[in-house]
């Protein structure tokens, strides 16, 4: 598993950028002259996700850090919500490919984002503003410790063959 240092190289930040550059191609198109509420509803929603992905990233701990996940999602979605109306809005016609093409990429940066929150709330990683020597070495131990069972349950398996009542069940991630 890669460790980013700098949001600027998750991935999904990028994805988030790019979706803000699309929104802002889109919104320049002559269909949203006069349309001040609109245009600034989904550029304001389409930058959130990446801002808030950044922000969430710089906070250090991942408790801050998931709750500003979920925030980024949200912006996601209400960027394509727009999107959807905009479908259906008879002066927007033109923009259909371009619609589509962003709602494809919304829908990206959600699954990733959904994704990266699910793992974050399975690990028992706190962030890195709680990490100090104490904590590095605890967590490297019990890494170390799950390696070396995990090494002596497939010993067992090769010695007693992988039905054997003796062979101890897989510890269910918590």
């Amino acid at each position: 598993m890669a460790t980013y240092k700098r949001f600027e190289d998750l991935p999904v930040w990028k994805a988030a950028i790019r979706l803000a550059e699309q929104v802002y191609r889109l919104t320049d198109d002559t269909a949203f002259k006069g349309q001040y509420s609109l245009r600034d509803q989904i550029e304001r929603a389409a930058v959130s996700v990446s801002n808030n992905i950044a922000e969430g990233f710089e906070r250090g701990t991942t408790k801050e850090l998931l709750a500003f996940l979920y925030i980024a999602r949200g912006s996601a979605g209400e960027v394509r919500s727009m999107l959807c109306l905009f479908e259906r809005l008879e002066r927007f016609g033109n923009l259909k490919s371009q619609i589509l093409d962003l709602k494809s990429t919304a829908a990206g940066c959600s699954r990733q984002l959904r994704a990266w929150a699910d793992s974050l709330q399975n690990s028992d990683i706190e962030g890195q503003r709680h990490l100090n020597e104490k904590s590095k070495k605890k967590w490297r131990e019990s890494k170390e410790k799950g390696s070396r069972e995990a090494e002596w349950r497939e010993q067992l398996i090769e010695v007693l063959g992988a039905d054997h009542p003796a062979i101890p069940p897989v510890k269910p991630k918590a």
